[in-house]
């Protein structure tokens, strides 16, 4: 196993739209039910942008909570980190966006694209540069508009997504005897590319006639296929994180998963035997914000008091591509 990585999480904050969409306005809109979004993904409800804003203004918001949560000032960020499936722009990153929002002038600043395991991938990228010594803090975002990319006449995908941002400030630490990271996993396989994709708008299928006429700017997926793969990779994950690290179920106050469905997050609960408190979910709320949806899960438990420091926090995620990854936590 790879040695502890000395840091501290110092600050985290996290922003969400206004707007709300109820599973009732998918009811009017298209034959499903209150009932049949609630039973099959646990969603009630998600938020959404609406004019003026997008990824990056979600995502400033996010950091300049992260930032006053450290006690630290925007001045004090030597790198920001964004992972996004839905920046601004092919170019500039919506961290440069982010770095003008909060003027801290040339800090240096880049995008990361891992999809839903985009936080987990940002956040052990920064975990690692902070070794360096050359970072003091470091600003790792997730954010996502997926109302942007999410086709609302798919019934099948348009019912799961939300939009927000979540955000954690990293600080160096000089020894890992108390806050750190103490496992870690990052993987990928490109098997995943024809079950969820958005197969339209790169290099490879550039904008046409075509590709609008037939939609493929949206995200496409075959949600049962995904959702088989899901559960398994979060049960794999989990209980190769504990046999490695030497820890057993009891000893981690809670698993942050990414927001996907509450039935793969519960089958994947049960079948590790982890008590209900030790699984945390606000899918309920926000639906799936893809890679913002474990940063949010770990500002609300730091917020709410559900972990507390010298508390093992693991957090896990699974996304297109197909990545994954996750990081056991010593706060």
């Amino acid at each position: 196993m790879p040695e502890p990585l000395g840091l501290r999480i110092a600050g985290t904050g996290r922003a969400v739209p206004e707007r709300v969409l109820t599973n009732q306005y998918f009811a009017e809109r298209m034959d499903t039910t209150d009932d049949w979004i609630r039973t099959r993904t646990g969603i009630i409800e998600r938020r959404v942008v609406s004019e003026g804003e997008s990824t990056a203004t979600l995502a400033t918001a996010a950091a300049q909570e992260a930032i006053s949560d450290a006690g630290l000032v925007a001045k004090d960020i030597g790198l920001i980190i964004v992972a996004t499936a839905t920046p601004e722009c092919f170019f500039p990153s919506t961290a440069c966006f982010v770095q003008d929002a909060l003027g801290v002038g040339p800090t240096p600043a880049f995008d990361l694209s891992a999809a839903c395991s985009g936080w987990i991938y940002a956040f052990l990228t920064g975990a690692h540069m902070l070794q360096s010594g050359h970072f003091r803090n470091i600003l790792v975002i997730g954010a996502e508009t997926m109302s942007r990319i999410v086709d609302y006449e798919d019934r099948a995908t348009c019912i799961l997504f939300g939009d927000g941002a979540g955000a954690a400030v990293l600080s160096a630490t000089p020894d890992t005897s108390g806050p750190c990271v103490l496992h870690q996993e990052l993987a990928a396989n490109f098997s995943g590319m024809s079950l969820l994709s958005i197969p339209a708008g790169g290099s490879r299928l550039p904008a046409s006639h075509m590709t609008i006429d037939e939609r493929l700017h949206y995200l496409k997926m075959q949600g049962r296929e995904v959702y088989k793969l899901a559960v398994k990779k979060n049960f794999e994950m989990v209980d190769s994180t504990l046999a490695q690290a030497g820890i057993s179920a009891e000893d981690i106050a809670v698993v942050i998963p990414h927001q996907s469905n509450l039935r793969i997050v519960e089958s994947a609960r049960q079948r590790l035997g982890l008590a209900p408190e030790q699984m945390f979910t606000n899918i309920h709320k926000y639906g799936n914000t893809s890679s913002a949806s474990v940063p949010m899960g770990l500002d609300e438990c730091r917020k709410t008091g559900r972990v507390k420091s010298g508390d093992l926090v693991l957090m896990v995620a699974f996304g297109a591509g197909f990545t994954w990854g996750s990081a056991l936590v010593r706060l």
